[in-house]
């Protein structure tokens, strides 16, 4: 039986596109002794875009996990949950990552880093509406500013703007 892990994700680009952004992640999950346990992370970077962030904040949440759960991951981002609810993914997929009118789809890099941290997961993705004061969503938003607006922001070595 796999472990029911909750992930709560947001992030956040001043600028967007090209400005500084950041991430925040919260892992909640209960042990086998009832205890539960939180984990926060969060990063930022000098030169991003939301939807970039969006998805880091779902892949070091993913990443962080040692055993195959079953994972609830929840965002704000329409991007992240609808790619996999409505099933865009798999048509880029099957495109060879070209969506639309032959258009390339952004951020593939990130795409594929998600879907192999996904990989030994059950992942299941809800949608949360942003800023309407849902607890866990409030604390992803201000550690996603808090580090977009901090100091020793990392690179995004991929995103050129």
């Amino acid at each position: 039986m796999l472990t029911k892990v909750s992930i709560y994700t947001d992030g956040s680009a001043r600028g967007n596109p090209d400005g500084p952004g950041g991430y925040g992640t919260i892992i909640v999950f209960v042990d086998s002794k009832g205890q539960e346990h939180i984990r926060e992370y969060s990063a930022g970077y000098k030169k991003t875009t939301n939807n970039r962030m969006e998805l880091m904040a779902a892949i070091v949440g993913l990443e962080a996990l040692t055993k195959p759960c079953h994972v609830t991951l929840y965002s704000d981002s329409q991007y992240l949950v609808k790619a996999f609810n409505e099933h865009w993914i798999e048509g880029w997929i099957k495109k060879g990552w070209k969506r639309g009118k032959n258009e390339p789809v952004k951020n593939v890099d990130l795409w594929k880093r998600l879907l192999k941290a996904m990989e030994p997961h059950k992942v299941d993705f809800v949608w949360v509406k942003g800023h309407s004061g849902h607890p866990q969503n409030e604390r992803c938003d201000t550690l996603a500013t808090e580090a977009a607006d901090g100091t020793n922001l990392l690179d995004d070595v991929v995103y050129n703007g």
